[in-house]
């Protein structure tokens, strides 16, 4: 208030943004009021008066302005400065200018804004090139503001959004504040997620994906070389729906090729006209499971033995992406990263702590604060494993023969991160029965766990407790891995087209011929050249799917679990015959039971039957793959199986392993480029999408690299 009582301003709120702003009171007297809530939670006062001078002479030269320190001129001439090649001197000393204003208390928000972007201005221009960061990033100096800044962002970054994250997520705000953009930006541009500091997964994986995100904005908008991370996760998405092998190479990825325009019309196709590209039609992500159900596992579905396809309403609503079965359990993967399990908990296999059973499914929050693209089940496994997006591996459930990998048998009702593949860069797993597996970024692969047999691939019978390298693959680059359960063997694909096995060899479960086992990976020949995708292994037999959508099945045959029409054991792979002249793009299965589905969307199934897990009404075997009337006119496009319960689903996303035939004449740009060329485009735009949206919060609205240079 003035000397007259009139209220000139009143500031309150729980953010220093709403409060910090000055406030000019003309006159010599100022008056002031403190009223309270009664709040316990630290709430006070403070206010800083500085009293403003009049000059009786003439004001407005030159030698007056300067006299007087002022933010606002210095914004106004800064700006045209920053465009000359000063020496490296002056950089370093306007820098540390820069960031010891950003810290000023008595400026305004807007000036500690205007300090903090400028900075970040000039330390990722050319002229931040005469600075020698990382030195300020380690040295000990104290009395550098420069220094002093850069070592305090990472905490200060964590800080601001351990307080923002809850109100974004609340719906309370509907972005982060610009000042957290600022940081984070800076951040992101100094690279600081490569720094030891910000190791820790569980508090920076958000920081990670939006850096990633970032740069792939940046490059999309510069159409510059997209970071190589984002690269390599994008050649696996196209080698899992590409009809062959090295279509076009990476070509997707030639921003002379895909300018601008292409991408614009790309995705004005795909919007507009959604039956070119969905294998789905359109699908919302409606699930049906079917099968034991006794333990809860397929996720509220009433009755303990469901003979026929149930809507699975609870597990619809989460819009999963991923949905793997265990030994009557199940788990579920979202879009946002979260995991979310069901069914038996015994030995702590659910993650839920000492939880015994579990019919809805539930939340694993020991995994909320890290971002899960993957979880691996064996459908007879009582142990599960969750990838992260930064290539961290978690695992828990039963610690029996150390297939947990952590060093000793114990078991674990929560999830705990595998110290041993820290930094190892893991794109992949498996679990078996009793082992494990995972896959590197440069396709090494480690396995641990139960060594009888030679399961495990080292040549000899040892249990190992924590990750071992698999050396006699070194010099091939894994693409896929499965594990058995039992008296297990374990499958995997090279990127030379090669199908390796190892393990027990019962009834030709290794697919060599004979019932031999080995120690270590060979090859089966018979598979070489066909394309092989994907392979599983189910109780005593294995399957692969090839990318032209046949299915193969060998090893042990009763209960009809490989299709073939007998009981009759095979030792080495055999195509489906009663599958001929279906394009199957989904497989899975189960202890005794398999389950595809096709192109078309029909879901076949075959095998063993006592719980209904064949969805045909009955509890009868199946000799022969046998479509599911109930199910048709779904257009599924994902399956999936646990010990003896099913599931099938459509998603909602564009299935790029659809490509049209011809272009549309209104795409005009596009129409020079091969179909299959302009999916693969499409396959790195849409996960391009799928990063993005996560940290869409965090994007700056406008600017060089923002939310509206990417319209």
């Amino acid at each position: 208030m003035d000397g007259s009582g009139k209220t000139i301003c009143v500031k309150s709120g729980r953010d220093w943004s709403d409060w910090c702003s000055p406030a000019i009171i003309h006159g010599d007297e100022l008056r002031w009021k403190f009223s309270s809530d009664g709040s316990v939670n630290g709430w006070g006062w403070r206010f800083t008066v500085y009293p403003i001078t009049n000059h009786d002479g003439p004001t407005g030269s030159d030698r007056d302005m300067l006299s007087k320190p002022s933010v606002e001129l210095v914004m106004s001439l800064l700006e045209p400065c920053l465009t000359l090649a000063p020496h490296r001197s002056l950089i370093t000393r306007l820098a540390a200018a820069l960031a010891s204003c950003s810290q000023l208390s008595s400026l305004g928000s807007s000036e500690r804004m205007w300090c903090l972007e400028t900075l970040r201005e000039v330390l990722c221009s050319d002229l931040g090139k005469l600075l020698d960061l990382p030195s300020f990033l380690h040295t000990d100096q104290v009395d550098s503001a420069l220094s002093s800044l850069l070592r305090g962002l990472p905490q200060a970054l964590l800080r601001q959004y351990e307080y923002e994250e809850p109100s974004v997520k609340a719906g309370r705000q509907l972005m982060h504040s610009p000042f957290f953009k600022a940081l984070v930006a800076l951040a992101c541009d100094l690279s600081l997620d490569s720094l030891t500091c910000c190791a820790d997964n569980k508090k920076w994986m958000w920081f990670r994906r939006y850096c990633l995100a970032m740069r792939v904005a940046s490059s999309l908008i510069h159409r510059t070389p997209l970071p190589q991370t984002f690269c390599l996760e994008v050649q696996k998405e196209i080698s899992e729906v590409a009809t062959r092998s090295g279509d076009h190479k990476n070509d997707h990825e030639n921003h002379e090729l895909f300018k601008p325009e292409h991408d614009e019309q790309l995705l004005l196709w795909v919007n507009r006209q959604p039956e070119d590209w969905s294998l789905s039609w359109g699908g919302t992500n409606t699930i049906y499971g079917w099968g034991h159900n006794h333990r809860g596992q397929l996720g509220g579905v009433e009755g303990a033995k469901v003979k026929v396809p149930a809507l699975c309403e609870a597990l619809s609503a989460l819009r999963p992406v991923q949905i793997v079965g265990g030994e009557q359990t199940l788990l579920a993967v979202t879009s946002d990263g979260k995991v979310y399990a069901t069914g038996y908990g015994a030995g702590g296999r659910l993650g839920l702590g000492n939880t015994d059973t579990v019919t809805t499914p539930t939340l694993i929050d020991s995994l909320e604060n890290v971002f899960i693209k993957k979880v691996a089940v064996n459908s007879g496994g009582k142990h599960c494993m969750a990838l992260t997006f930064d290539g961290e591996v978690y695992s828990w459930g039963e610690g029996d023969d150390g297939k947990l990998g952590h060093g000793n048998k114990a078991m674990c009702d929560r999830p705990t991160l595998i110290e041993a593949l820290r930094g190892k860069e893991i794109v992949n797993i498996a679990c078996g029965g009793s082992h494990s597996a995972a896959v590197t970024v440069h396709g090494e692969l480690y396995t641990w766990g139960k060594g009888r047999y030679g399961r495990l691939g080292h040549g000899d019978t040892e249990d190992r407790f924590v990750p071992k390298l698999v050396e006699a693959l070194l010099g091939y680059s894994v693409v896929d891995v499965a594990c058995g359960s039992g008296d297990a063997q374990t499958l995997a694909i090279t990127d030379d087209d090669s199908v390796w096995s190892w393990g027990d060899g019962d009834y030709g479960k290794l697919g060599r011929g004979g019932s031999d086992g080995c120690k270590v990976p060979m090859k089966i020949e018979s598979l070489a050249g066909l394309g092989v995708v994907k392979v599983e292994c189910g109780s005593q037999f294995s399957v692969a799917l090839t990318r032209s959508g046949s299915v193969y099945t060998w090893g042990k045959g009763d209960y009809h679990r490989l299709g073939h029409g007998t009981d009759d054991h095979v030792r080495r792979p055999r195509k489906v015959a009663a599958l001929q002249g279906k394009k199957v793009i989904s497989i899975a299965t189960g202890s005794l039971h398999c389950v595809a589905c096709t192109d078309q969307g029909e879901v076949f199934t075959w095998g063993d039957n006592d719980e209904g897990q064949l969805g045909d009404g009955t509890t009868t075997a199946i000799m022969r793959p046998r479509l599911i009337v109930a199910l048709q006119g779904k257009k599924m496009t994902r399956v999936a199986c646990g010990s003896a319960h099913t599931l099938a689903w459509s998603t909602d996303k564009p299935f790029a392993s659809t490509v049209p035939t011809r272009v549309p004449m209104e795409y005009d740009v596009l129409k020079e480029l091969p179909p299959a060329l302009i999916r693969n485009r499409l396959v790195l735009l849409l996960h391009f999408s799928d990063l993005l949206c996560p940290s869409v919060t965090m994007f700056p609205l406008t600017g060089d690299v923002s939310l509206d240079s990417l319209r």
